[in-house]
C-alpha cells in the first residue's frame, strides 16, 4: 500500500510488458499459473519503478520450482583437487539470462526464511548488477558522478559488516551480504523493500544511495514495520 497511484499504474503495465516478454518455465512437476507470473512479475519491477530502463534486457527465462532444488556445485577440497557435489538452494541469477525461484520461498512460507528476506528481490537485483556484464555489487548508475559515492558508501558499509561476521555481532543487514559485494547490494536491496524503517535509521548514507538508485523512498510511506527496531 506505499506506492502512488501513478506508481500502481506504472507497475500494473510494467508487470504486463514483463510477462508478456519474458518465458516462464515450470521445473520440478510446477505447473505454471497466472498467479506465479504475477507474483514474480511485480517483484521485478518494483526495482524497475521510476527509472529509465528496458526491462531487464539480458533476462529470457524465469525458471519455477515448487521448492528449495538441488544445485550442482564444485568445491575444492585439500591436495587442489575439485569435487562435485550439490547444494540445496532457493534462487540463482544467471548471466546467461535466466533468473532460477523457488515458488515456496517466493512466498515466503518456510518458517526458516529470515525477517526481512525476499529471493525475488535478491535474484532481480542481481540482474541489475549483471547489466554491466559483471557481478561486482555495482549497477549501472544513473550519472558517472555517482560511482564514486556508490564506491565509497557500500564499501564501507561491507566492510563493515564483514567485520561484524567475523566478530560474531549481531547486525541488521544480514550476515549473508558479507559474502561478496554483489551479495551485499543483492541483500540490502531486500531491506532497503523490506526494512525501511530500520535501514534507513540505522544506515542513513546506505539508505540514501539506495533511495537514490531506486528512485523510491519506501521509508516515508512505510508506516508500520514487522519488528521494532533493536538498540
Amino acid at each position: 500500500g506505499r506506492l502512488t497511484p501513478s506508481e500502481r499504474e506504472e507497475l500494473h503495465g510494467g508487470l504486463q510488458v514483463f510477462i508478456a516478454e519474458k518465458n516462464f518455465e515450470g521445473c520440478g512437476g510446477l505447473e505454471i499459473t497466472e498467479e506465479i507470473k504475477v507474483t514474480i512479475a511485480a517483484y521485478a519491477c518494483i526495482l524497475l519503478l521510476n527509472r529509465r530502463h528496458d526491462f531487464y534486457p539480458r533476462l529470457q527465462s524465469i525458471l519455477v520450482y515448487p521448492d528449495a532444488y538441488p544445485a550442482a556445485v564444485v568445491r575444492i577440497v585439500p591436495g587442489n583437487i575439485a569435487v562435485e557435489g550439490h547444494e540445496m538452494r532457493a534462487g540463482e541469477s544467471w548471466r546467461t539470462g535466466a533468473v532460477v525461484l523457488s515458488w515456496n520461498h517466493v512466498l515466503r512460507r518456510p518458517a526458516a526464511v529470515p525477517e526481512g528476506r525476499n529471493v525475488a528481490l535478491h535474484e532481480f537485483a542481481h540482474q541489475l548488477d549483471q547489466e554491466n556484464g559483471f557481478t561486482d555489487g555495482a549497477p549501472i548508475l544513473p550519472t558517472t558522478s555517482q560511482y564514486a559515492t556508490w564506491a565509497r558508501v557500500l564499501g564501507s558499509e561491507f566492510a563493515a559488516l564483514s567485520k561484524q561476521t567475523a566478530a560474531d555481532q549481531p547486525t541488521l543487514i544480514d550476515k549473508y551480504g558479507a559474502t561478496e559485494p554483489a551479495e551485499f547490494f543483492a541483500v540490502v536491496t531486500e531491506h532497503f523493500f523490506e526494512k525501511s524503517l530500520q535501514l534507513k535509521q540505522r544506515h542513513p548514507e546506505l539508505y540514501e544511495e539506495l533511495r537514490r538508485f531506486y528512485h523510491q523512498d519506501p521509508a516515508s510511506t512505510d508506516v508500520v514495520e514487522s519488528q521494532p527496531r533493536r538498540a
